[in-house]
């Protein structure tokens, strides 16, 4: 079938779903003739890898609102042959699935994205069987934070602290504490079994390299020009751009750091 153009800005599995992914998929527990749900599967990773792993015998129905990914999600699952992978177009808000139908839950940063964490989870606790396993993978607010650092800083100087407020409402809104996540988790009825802190690096030659990175200009900074007057776009991310080479002339690159957990989780029998 054929792929628009747009649809294929979708197809991003690359370096940022990948440790994420990796350590989600080491951390399911593989068993047969399941269930499973993928919560904002975007274009398919680690959805279709996890439905190549378990065979036949179970189908894995991915989630997401988006047209374009699905789009691409199904132009993968043509293209593999990939009888148990299903493409389903919905808000994790609510779900279009019945009571008890799931074995097996994952998100691979697709909880990030939501409008409401807690609806989700009840959402969740609904659909999960007995005796389910949950595994979300999400990374945390510390993401990318030699970037917010010198941007902090920019707005400062350029004494703009309704921005700097706007920015740290924009990484809570993205990026929840490990310990508000544990809250809504067990909140909503859920047995946590395990907590896994990771992350990883980008590394770039500079800050045009940063900014004009293809996840970087597709994915983060329209949101970031969200929150900064449109007038000071380019003064702010000019300075900013300065400050972050700085640092890249100092080290010989520029790092960026992203910080990630993976909830081992249960809906033990009986709930």
């Amino acid at each position: 079938m054929p792929v628009s153009e747009k649809a294929l800005r979708y197809d991003e599995l690359p370096f940022w779903s990948a440790p994420f992914g990796m350590l989600l998929l080491d951390t399911v527990k593989y068993r047969k003739n399941i269930r499973v749900l993928d919560i904002g599967c975007g274009s398919g990773f680690p959805m279709l890898e996890l439905a190549g792993r378990l065979g036949t015998g179970s189908e894995v129905h991915g989630l997401d609102p988006s047209d374009d990914a699905l789009e691409m999600l199904q132009a993968k699952i043509d293209l593999r042959g990939a009888d148990n992978a299903f493409a389903v177009k919905g808000m994790a808000e609510s779900m279009p699935f019945e009571n008890d139908y799931f074995d097996l839950i994952i998100s691979n940063n697709g909880l990030n994205n939501v409008e409401d964490q807690d609806l989700v989870l009840k959402e969740c606790f609904r659909v999960c069987r007995p005796g389910a396993q949950m595994v979300l993978a999400m990374n945390l607010p510390h993401t990318m934070t030699e970037f917010y650092e010198a941007l902090r800083s920019v707005l400062n100087g350029l004494g703009l602290t309704e921005c700097i407020d706007a920015m740290d409402a924009h990484i809570f809104d993205k990026r929840k504490p490990v310990d508000y996540l544990n809250k809504i988790i067990l909140g909503n009825g859920f047995h946590i079994r395990s907590v896994q802190l990771d992350g990883f690096k980008y590394r770039f030659t500079g800050a045009h390299a940063f900014f004009d990175h293809y996840l970087i200009k597709n994915f983060f900074l329209p949101p970031w020009r969200k929150f900064l007057p449109e007038e000071k776009h380019e003064k702010i991310f000019s300075e900013t751009a300065l400050i972050l080479d700085r640092e890249a002339d100092e080290t010989g690159q520029l790092e960026i750091s992203v910080p990630f957990v993976c909830f081992d989780v249960r809906k033990e029998a009986g709930r």
